[in-house]
């Protein structure tokens, strides 16, 4: 095997990785984003579909319920 056929070979080599990495980000179906807009891969309509119910505004709503709780405890009833 002379340089020129190895020289050859390594630089064909060389084209199909370029190739495979050009092609790659078409080929994966990834989510994109172009000019603002945000484009779903080719397979959004087989995807599973996610779903998450809204949970309450207040996130500490259970720990302000307990601290009212104390507050009403602590508070005494007048004495007949």
């Amino acid at each position: 095997m002379d340089h020129g056929s190895r020289k050859l070979g390594l630089s064909a080599y060389g084209l199909v990785a370029a190739l495979v990495a050009a092609a790659s980000p078409c080929l994966t179906g990834c989510q994109s984003d172009i000019a603002g807009q945000t484009l779903p891969s080719p397979y959004y309509m087989t995807d599973d579909v996610q779903y998450y119910a809204p949970g309450p505004e207040f996130k500490l709503a259970n720990e302000a319920a307990a601290m009212k709780a104390q507050k009403e405890a602590r508070i005494s009833q007048k004495q007949p």
